[in-house]
């Protein structure tokens, strides 16, 4: 997968656990709000920390 598109997915994560802490802390949760920074912050990690799976063809 390009940086570029990386980058782009790993912004639109981190601004989706953000409003996700936000609205969770406006309702007064607050477990659920740090589960929801917690995987948001695992799921940028993992993206950039494991690589993407590609097939190549096995010759027998």
């Amino acid at each position: 997968m390009p940086t570029s598109v990386k980058l782009t997915i790993s912004l639109i994560v981190i601004l989706a656990a953000a409003a996700g802490y936000v609205l969770q802390a406006h309702l007064g949760q607050v477990g659920p709000k740090y589960a929801v920074l917690a995987l948001g912050a695992f799921m940028v990690v993992a993206m950039w920390l494991f690589p993407e799976v590609s097939r190549k063809e096995i010759r027998k």
